[in-house]
């Protein structure tokens, strides 16, 4: 990629981004640069990545055809102001700060910019993100590729209409708590059982690893896979039966729908 490319912020997800980005190869350290309000933050970035420092935001708004919001979103759209001027005109700018719209974006930098909203996950801290890019009407087809293959070097990626963003958040954002939860009841299970904790742990975090890949690369439909699982009077449909007399899946979808409404209320405070 023939870009320059610029971080105004780099916490724990920008630099999730970043690692991703320089591990996939398709930028070299010498085509970013790096800005946060700690000085010692940017050397130290700097120092492990091989990085350009810049000294302020306007510095890599400058520079950058590619510049990252990946400050607070309290703080977001301030310093979206602080850098509008220096933008250039086909400069393309991704917030990843949750809950700021593209009008919101768009009302402080202006609406002939070209602007992403991307909400990545946690798992993305360790190259296992799932992100959702929503783009505005004047971002290129060119740019929208450039964007899904720096956030599929640490992940997965999709673009993702912006009325779809609360189910994003539902079913990615938020949902990585739900399934450390269901990992740690499994592991307590299995504890109970005479399991060493530790150990407990590593079996059900990998039964989660390898159910999800299933899922991602057989292409059948998840009620087929658990249904292989189920052998007649076996273990796990007694299992199965318990979790569907507690109402498991109704437990999840009212929980997700809260987080849902939760989003939209967020969103219009």
């Amino acid at each position: 990629m023939d870009k320059n490319i610029g971080f105004i912020g780099c916490g724990n997800m920008g630099e999730a981004i970043l690692g991703g980005l320089l591990a996939s190869g398709q930028v070299q350290p010498a085509n970013i640069w790096i800005y946060t309000p700690s000085p010692d933050k940017v050397a130290a970035l700097s120092a492990k990545y091989g990085v350009n420092q810049a000294h302020s935001p306007q510095e890599v708004a400058q520079i950058a055809d590619i510049v990252f919001g990946a400050v607070k979103p309290n703080i977001m759209l301030k310093v979206m102001s602080e850098i509008n001027n220096s933008l250039n005109k086909e400069t393309l700018v991704i917030s990843v700060a949750a809950g700021i719209t593209l009008d919101n974006l768009a009302s402080i930098l202006g609406h002939d910019r070209k602007i992403i909203r991307a909400m990545p996950n946690t798992p993305a801290l360790v190259n296992a993100g799932m992100t959702s890019l929503t783009p505005n009407a004047l971002v290129t087809q060119e740019d929208i590729a450039n964007a899904l293959n720096i956030f599929r070097s640490f992940g997965q990626a999709e673009v993702v209409d912006e009325y779809l963003i609360h189910p994003v958040v539902g079913v990615s954002g938020s949902s990585p708590a739900y399934v450390f939860m269901f990992i740690e009841a499994m592991a307590d299970a299995a504890v109970l059982g005479g399991m060493p904790r530790a150990q407990a742990y590593k079996f059900a975090a990998q039964a989660v690893i390898g159910s999800a890949k299933m899922v991602l690369e057989t292409g059948k439909h998840p009620g087929e896979l658990k249904d292989m699982v189920c052998s007649p009077g076996g273990t796990t449909i007694e299992a199965v039966k318990v979790l569907e007399e507690k109402g498991f899946r109704a437990a999840v979808m009212d929980a997700m729908d809260k987080c849902m409404q939760k989003s939209i209320q967020l969103s219009k405070s």
